[in-house]
């Protein structure tokens, strides 16, 4: 009989989980409620998708800010939506 062990590379071996399943782990971690961890990754995603899918650990203040502004000044949220994003 054959050896099938499939190839992986070491690449592969040492995968990081996603960064909104990384989001999501974290907000389970704190027992928030699933209504909770929808909202936060409903932002999570709005803001990456905002700025091009760009990760956002190449981010910094200069694009929260612009994403709070369009929020406020474009799409006209209330203020406890603008709090929340």
């Amino acid at each position: 009989m054959k050896n099938v062990t499939p190839h992986v590379q070491a690449s592969d071996e040492i995968l990081k989980p996603k960064l909104l399943d990384q989001l999501k782990r974290c907000i389970r971690d704190k027992y928030y409620s699933l209504r909770t961890e929808e909202a936060y990754v409903y932002w999570a995603r709005w803001f990456i998708r905002f700025h091009g899918l760009r990760h956002p650990a190449e981010m910094g203040a200069a694009e929260v800010n612009a994403f709070l502004s369009y929020l406020t000044n474009e799409r006209h949220v209330v203020v406890a939506t603008h709090k929340q994003a």
